[in-house]
């Protein structure tokens, strides 16, 4: 595979990580149901499907006598090599599938099905014509180039690694060469010690690398079904070690990888784990409050803490920073397709009878919300060409998947159905309701334009349930991207705007462009908030809080 090709992959990975929904998943129940519907459209408007059986015959002859216009959509890759579009077998055989495709979405959009049936129809029919595809196929020509450049070798070699998937993967193409990382190693590198632990977390501490230290420090929540080390891969994409160089006193939370032993540990849970936590760090750096950030789901668990303290009066929370959060829960994306109560509470009741909702079959339900992207790609590379697994430590960590344990994950999908962080006190942790409006802290919001995990402007309506004063900015990446955004990369973009008017639309219009990473931007709106200067402390910890085990510490190793 051509170093081009390879990093193709890893683009498109890396636009597709973090992604692991712990709301909902697709049952192989629902996609039969809506596979059921469709045959049985067929059969109910007899006249409609013959109509564009009809249309097919006609394009179809189009593409034989080679007068067809059909052609792939701008930048799909799957079908940029020339031969598809100069070899006339090729291009009739692309030709036929793409012919056949479009007339199955159009039969589907102008049938008589609702809306809601009719999104379901074409999500089934393009997971059935995306499988289908001729790039999927032994025809690729990329991959009858291979064979005869290797001898047949790209055969056995893909063969050997789909039988090694069937083994270890549950049959899902490898997305990574799990072996070429190590946490610890070549992952997690920057130096720090667990200097707390309790049943849910490990505090983490890292060392200073400046002679002076800002007084407030900064602690770091991740999502619950990540692991921590997204903010600590390599020493170039490290947030952890920009924030030591920007003289912030650097604290990350590695949550534990809960079994079903943990299965009743809910939000309450987390949140007076994360209590613990910031007052042990007020102890360490003799502070009174802290600053904090939240990412995704761990936004979600932040800001409910936040509402939990502005309940009881206190403050200990300076400033908050939110990326890629959306507390303002109703998603019009492909996740909330087969969102029904039936299909939650069976999603409730699994997870219960587990004990536990287990990362890996996230992964998988989010694998097939975008096959092209998470399945195919790798078919490809993997089966067809004959190629090793990409080396890349995103894509490591996206696969290094935790649990949720199950109330937890019962809570989210009740926070899903009833949004009830939109209505003061609504919801209810550690025995007090929360209302966001009573946190009145400035806080930073970071979305991202092209993730579609959250999207942006539902980020941006999250923003507005808070009482403070927001600095919402927009960068120019997806999900991943947008936080994986070191200075120095020519093709960063972010967008603010000192108003935040209701709209999302009008604040992006009125929006100020920068270039570079919005990290530079960050670092002076963190550093304003983060009191004077001191000198660093020597060592970690203190006398009451000793460094114990080196970063990144013991949790992050569980299974």
């Amino acid at each position: 595979m051509s170093d081009k090709n390879n990093e193709d992959l890893k683009r498109q990975a890396s636009e597709n990580t973090l992604g692991l929904n712990p709301v909902i998943g697709i049952r192989g129940k629902d996609l039969l149901t809506s596979a059921r519907m469709v045959l049985s459209q067929a059969l109910k408007q007899p006249f409609h499907s013959a109509k564009h059986v009809a249309h097919f015959g006609l394009e179809l002859k189009n593409v034989m006598l080679g007068q067809s216009a059909l052609k792939p959509e701008d930048g799909d890759r799957r079908f940029a090599d020339p031969a598809w579009s100069q070899n006339p077998l090729y291009r009739r055989y692309l030709q036929t599938y793409l012919a056949w495709r479009k007339e199955l979405h159009d039969w589907i959009e102008h049938s008589s099905l609702s809306e809601q049936d009719a999104s379901r129809g074409h999500f089934v029919i393009n997971l059935m014509t995306e499988a289908m595809a001729p790039s999927n196929s032994m025809a690729n020509p990329a991959a009858v180039k291979r064979f005869f450049e290797t001898g047949g070798k790209s055969l056995l070699d893909g063969l050997s690694h789909l039988a090694k998937d069937m083994v270890h993967n549950g049959g899902m193409p490898s997305q990574v060469s799990m072996e070429a990382f190590e946490v610890g190693k070549n992952l997690a590198t920057t130096d720090g010690a667990v200097v707390f632990r309790n049943d849910v977390l490990e505090l983490i501490q890292y060392k200073p690398i400046t002679e002076s230290v800002h007084e407030r420090p900064l602690l770091v929540v991740p999502p619950q079904i990540n692991k921590f080390y997204v903010f600590d891969l390599s020493p170039e994409k490290s947030l952890a070690r920009f924030l030591l160089r920007s003289q912030v006193q650097t604290f990350v939370v590695s949550w534990r990888n809960p079994t079903k032993a943990q299965r009743e540990w809910g939000l309450s849970t987390y949140i007076e784990a994360l209590k613990e936590a910031i007052d042990v760090i007020c102890a360490i750096t003799g502070s009174k409050d802290v600053n904090m950030l939240g990412a995704c789901s761990g936004g979600l668990t932040t800001a409910s803490l936040l509402g939990h303290y502005a309940a009881l009066g206190q403050q200990k929370v300076n400033a908050l920073t939110l990326l890629v959060s959306v507390l303002d829960t109703q998603l019009d994306t492909q996740v909330a397709l087969f969102a029904d109560e039936k299909t939650l509470e069976a999603a409730k009741r699994r997870s219960y009878q587990a004990g536990v909702l287990e990362g890996s079959d996230m992964a998988k339900v989010f694998a097939w919300m975008r096959p092209n992207d998470l399945i195919w790609n790798y078919w490809v590379n993997n089966y067809l060409l004959g190629n090793e697994p990409p080396v890349f430590d995103i894509l490591y960590w996206n696969n290094d998947t935790t649990r949720l344990p199950a109330a937890l994950h019962g809570e989210f999908i009740d926070m899903f159905q009833t949004n009830p962080l939109t209505r003061p006190g609504a919801l209810e942790v550690c025995g007090t309701p929360i209302d966001l409006k009573q946190v009145t802290c400035d806080f930073f919001v970071l979305a991202g334009t092209t993730d579609h995990i959250t999207p942006w402007d539902s980020c941006y309506k999250s923003a507005h349930l808070f009482g403070g004063k927001c600095e919402f900015v927009l960068s120019n990446s997806g999900h991943i991207q947008s936080i994986l955004n070191p200075p120095g990369n020519p093709k960063a973009r972010y967008m603010t705007n000192s108003e935040m008017p209701l709209d999302p639309k009008a604040w992006q219009e009125t929006s100020t462009k920068h270039a570079d990473s919005w990290w530079l931007h960050w670092q002076t709106w963190l550093s304003e908030r983060s009191g004077e200067t001191k000198n660093a402390p020597r060592a970690l910890g203190n006398k009451k809080f000793p460094a114990g085990e080196a970063a990144p510490g013991t949790y992050v190793h569980e299974r």
